[in-house]
């Protein structure tokens, strides 16, 4: 379960203010068709995470111990950095219209999902948890949590959420991780 939570709020965190979460305004504001859009959220996202899963899971068996450890340190605390740094929306990400709505939604999610911070927290937390459904469940959910709230609510809400504050507090999670990977490679636990 801590795999599931973990991944769930770290992830529901990190999606506030990226990139994926400003294409699900934009695409909300163009269609405006809540439930195609999020059902490509959706599947888009179980696609990617269940790919950046399997690399996570993977991981474990081409690495000893100690070295994963230090990796997966490594990697957090490079996250923690990363999650400060405010992310630019691509408009091309969002110009495939002639498809429909859903499958718009679809490439569009998957592609900018592509190395995007929440699939390499996805490949890291599956490679720190090794449970692959846990981890690929709870990285979709906590989209979902961030951008099904952008469909629905839209402008209305994309004022009011105090972004910085946000990704600092994903941050700390993601360094807190970091330095429990870190106590795992030096041998403090």
């Amino acid at each position: 379960m801590e795999a599931l939570f973990v991944s769930t709020g770290i992830v529901a965190l990190a999606e506030i203010g990226d990139k994926t979460q400003l294409l699900a305004f934009i695409l909300a504001a163009r269609f405006r068709q809540p439930l195609p859009i999020i059902l490509g959220i959706l599947v888009a996202t179980l696609a990617n995470h269940a790919l950046a899963g399997a690399l996570g899971a993977w991981l474990p068996g081409l690495f000893e111990p100690t070295t994963l450890a230090w990796i997966l340190a490594i990697g957090f605390l490079l996250m923690a950095g990363w999650m400060l740094i405010p992310d630019k929306f691509d408009e091309n990400d969002a110009k495939l219209a002639k498809f429909g709505v859903f499958t718009t939604t679809l490439i569009a999610f998957f592609v900018a999902e592509m190395g995007d911070k929440t699939q390499i927290a996805t490949v890291a937390l599956a490679a720190q948890f090794q449970a692959f459904a846990q981890v690929v469940i709870g990285t979709t959910l906590g989209m979902m949590i961030a951008n099904v709230p952008a469909v629905l609510l839209g402008d209305r809400i994309s004022g009011t959420i105090p972004v910085r504050l946000v990704h600092a507090i994903a941050a700390s999670i993601f360094a807190v991780l970091g330095v429990i990977a870190l106590g795992r490679a030096i041998g403090w636990w």
